[in-house]
C-alpha cells in the first residue's frame, strides 16, 4: 500500500521534501569517518558491536511511533523472511566491521573507493542475477571502475581488499534486501534484532577475557559508543523517507554524495597521501560515475516518453 504522499507525487517528479531527506542521509554518512575517528582508540570489533546494541532500541523505538511492530512480529514468524534478513544481517555486519577498520587504520580514501564502484557492481549484480539488460554507456563505466582497480592493484601490489570488501558487502546487501517481504524500517529492525545477540556475546567475552575497553573507559566512550546507534538508526531513517518521494534515477545519482565526502574528509582532513595510482585511479572513477549518471539520464528520458 503507498502512502498519501506518494499517491498524490506524479510519478516523473521529485519531491522537494525527498530531496532534503536524501541530502540529509548521504551527507551524514559522507561525514561520518569524523564520527569513527573518535573512537579509534577502541577496538573495531568492540565498536561494531556496540553499533548493533544501540541500533537495536533505537530501530524498536522507531517503529512503535509509527505504529509497526505488529509488522515486525509478524516477519519474526515467517521462516523465509528471517531467513533473508539472516543473510542481509550478516553482509552489512561484514561492512561496517570493514568501514570501522578503514577509519581506524587510516584507509578512509579505500572506503571512498569502495562505495564509488558499488552502484556498478550492484548493476553488475542485477546483470547477473537477475538477467537485467545494461546499455553500452553502463558497460563503459563498469569497465572504467575495472580499471581503477587494476591501476591501484598494480602500484600496491595487491588487490584494494578493503574497498572491495566494502563493495561486494554492500552490494549483496541491497540484493538481499530486494527479497524482504517488509518495508525498509521493519527490515533493519529485524536485521539488529537477528544480530543483537551476537554483539551481546561478543562484548560479554571481550569483558571476561579482559578485551573490553567500555565500561572501563569513562561517560565520554559510552556516549560515543551509544552514538554510534544513531548514527546507524537515523540516516537510515532519512533514506526510507526520501526513496519514497524522489525518483530512481535521482536517488541513485545522489548517491555519490557520500564518498565524495568521504574522499574529501580522507584527503583534507585526515591527510591520507594522493599518490600517482590514486591520481589515475579516482579520475577513472569519476569518469565511470558521469557516465553511470548520464545512462541513467537517458534511460529515464526514454521511459518517459514511452509514457
Amino acid at each position: 500500500m503507498t502512502d498519501s504522499t506518494s499517491a498524490r507525487r506524479p510519478a516523473d517528479r521529485d519531491d522537494p521534501r525527498g530531496f532534503a531527506f536524501a541530502l540529509a542521509c548521504y551527507a551524514f554518512w559522507g561525514l561520518m569517518p569524523l564520527y569513527v575517528a573518535l573512537l579509534s582508540h577502541i577496538p573495531s570489533l568492540e565498536v561494531l558491536a556496540h553499533r548493533v546494541l544501540w541500533s537495536l532500541p533505537l530501530a524498536l523505538g522507531a517503529l512503535a511511533l509509527m505504529g509497526k511492530l505488529g509488522a515486525l512480529a509478524q516477519a519474526l514468524r515467517e521462516p523465509r523472511t528471517v531467513i533473508m534478513a539472516g543473510l542481509a544481517s550478516a553482509v552489512v555486519t561484514v561492512n561496517w566491521g570493514v568501514y570501522i577498520y578503514a577509519i581506524h587504520i587510516g584507509q578512509a580514501m579505500q572506503a571512498a573507493l569502495g562505495y564509488y564502484i558499488n552502484p556498478l557492481f550492484s548493476i553488475l549484480l542485477g546483470y547477473l542475477l537477475l538477467g537485467e539488460r545494461l546499455n553500452p554507456l553502463k558497460w563503459l563505466a563498469v569497465g572504467f571502475a575495472f580499471a581503477a582497480v587494476v591501476v591501484l592493484a598494480i602500484d600496491e601490489g595487491e588487490l584494494p581488499w578493503i574497498a572491495l570488501l566494502l563493495m561486494l558487502s554492500w552490494g549483496f546487501y541491497a540484493y538481499f534486501k530486494r527479497s524482504l517481504p517488509v518495508g525498509p524500517n521493519e527490515g533493519f529492525a529485524l536485521e539488529v534484532l537477528l544480530l543483537f545477540p551476537f554483539a551481546l556475546a561478543y562484548l560479554g567475552y571481550a569483558e571476561v577475557q579482559g578485551w573490553a575497553l567500555f565500561p572501563h573507559s569513562g561517560f565520554g566512550d559510552f556516549a560515543l559508543l551509544f552514538g554510534m546507534g544513531m548514527c546507524t538508526a537515523l540516516p537510515l531513517i532519512l533514506y526510507a523517507n526520501g526513496a519514497k518521494l524522489l525518483r530512481l534515477s535521482t536517488i541513485a545519482i545522489m548517491q555519490y554524495i557520500s564518498p565524495t565526502c568521504i574522499f574529501l574528509v580522507a584527503v583534507f582532513v585526515f591527510g591520507e597521501p594522493f599518490g600517482r595510482a590514486k591520481a589515475i585511479a579516482f579520475p577513472l572513477i569519476w569518469v565511470a560515475m558521469i557516465l553511470y549518471v548520464v545512462a541513467l539520464v537517458v534511460e529515464g528520458r526514454a521511459r518517459r516518453r514511452a509514457i
